[in-house]
């Protein structure tokens, strides 16, 4: 198995999901509905994919060229996006105890995409 290279947005991004899953994993023994911290911690997953993706424009347009194809980097981001939301919006009409780890979910789903991401970009 070869080593990908990580950087800095992959380990601030790493911490965030596990943060996060821990987090809506608490919340989900403790309370019976989806909990504000849990939804705020899925939250700065999501606010981190943005910054990530706003990044990932500026180092792609100042020359820093992705070892994969542009088109795969994007749609990991978006999907990305897309299972935080989705996970959200889960919780705010779902109103159970089992959103939370619903939303728990989204971290170790969102680190196996930011590894992929690493992937692609680094090769």
């Amino acid at each position: 198995m070869t080593e990908v290279a990580t950087d800095g947005w992959f380990w601030v991004g790493t911490a965030l999901c596990a943060v996060s899953l821990v987090i809506c994993v608490v919340m989900t023994f403790i309370r019976t509905f989806p909990d504000d911290f849990s939804i705020l911690s899925v939250a700065a997953v999501e606010l981190f994919l943005v910054v990530y993706g706003v990044g990932a424009i500026f180092r792609q347009g100042g020359g820093e060229p992705l070892q994969g194809e542009l088109w795969e980097f994007w749609g990991y981001v978006l999907t990305a996006l897309v299972v935080s939301l989705v996970a959200v919006v889960w919780a705010v009409t779902d109103k159970t105890r089992w959103s939370n780890l619903v939303m728990a979910a989204v971290g170790p789903t969102i680190f196996v995409m930011l590894y992929r991401l690493q992937v692609i970009w680094f090769g």
